[in-house]
């Protein structure tokens, strides 16, 4: 199994053309959030902007997109319908995707999942969701226990991003340490998508090869980190990065933001201190 090193930045980092325009770096959706998760949405598309991507949508009910709006004037949020995700959401959330591939054709990518609920008529929404769109995806927390469900949701390129649990979930059994690679890389075989297992070892396959990342810290067991990674790989899937090294690159970057901040904040490390640090893992890498 390959170790993840900084190489892997060189490889998806290109330097840019200066002919360049809004949307050809990207644009990114994220569909997450409900009554009391609202932190989780806003988190993935602070981190998908500091990765490089153009610009970010964020689709959520109303309370927690009128809360991410008011986060920052850079992220634009979209207010569903009702307290949680629901099928009277379904044609917005399609709308907004074809609005989005009409300003950027192929460089859209969707983070899914976050915060969004486990009931019945979100996880329904979620699968229908995933079954109408062909862009390329990010399928995190909530949207992960909908696709252990129906796994033949998914028929497009997509980075799935379970901790240990969740993988459960997906791969049916549970998993010693012993063997996690084989099943993750069996795993996503059967999924024919890329799996991101969380981990003090992440674990990545495409269920051909399978590498390893080492960076991280213990610290970063705090809430909305795993937020943070999903918008990563969403932010480098909009700007054309193929599903494994964007998956590999986005725990890396990830990983090696955890330690830095744990230098300084050790146990008081939050999520958005990931954040602040992402453009410098990249520069001092890429």
């Amino acid at each position: 199994m390959k170790k993840i090193n900084s190489s892997i930045l060189k490889e998806v980092y290109k330097q840019r053309d200066e002919d360049v325009h809004k949307y050809d770096h990207g644009l990114m959706l994220v569909i997450g959030g409900s009554q009391f998760y609202s932190g989780s949405p806003a988190l993935a598309a602070q981190a998908g902007f500091r990765a490089g991507v153009d610009m970010v949508q964020v689709l959520a009910p109303k309370r927690p997109a009128d809360i991410i709006a008011s986060f920052s004037p850079n992220l634009a949020a979209q207010p569903l319908s009702g307290d949680y995700l629901n099928e009277k959401d379904f044609d917005t959330l399609v709308e907004m995707t074809e609005s989005a591939r009409a300003v950027a054709p192929d460089n859209v990518s969707v983070v899914i999942g976050g915060g969004l609920g486990r009931s019945d008529i979100t996880q329904k929404t979620v699968l229908r969701y995933l079954k109408e769109v062909d862009v390329p995806v990010v399928i995190d927390a909530d949207a992960i226990h909908a696709l252990a469900e129906t796994p033949e949701a998914l028929d497009q390129p997509a980075i799935v991003t379970p901790h240990a649990r969740e993988f459960m979930e997906l791969a049916g059994e549970s998993v010693a340490d012993s063997k996690v690679e084989d099943v993750v890389k069996e795993t996503a075989l059967e999924l024919e998508d890329v799996i991101l297992l969380k981990g003090k070892e992440d674990i990545i396959s495409d269920g051909r090869e399978t590498a390893s990342n080492e960076a991280g810290s213990p610290y970063m067991t705090t809430g909305g980190t795993g937020d943070v990674l999903a918008g990563i790989c969403g932010s480098l899937l909009a700007q054309g990065v193929e599903p494994f090294s964007a998956a590999k690159a986005a725990a890396f970057i990830n990983g090696r933001a955890g330690e830095m901040v744990a230098e300084d904040k050790g146990p008081g490390l939050l999520a958005t201190d990931l954040i602040e640090v992402l453009p410098k893992v990249i520069q001092n890498h890429a």
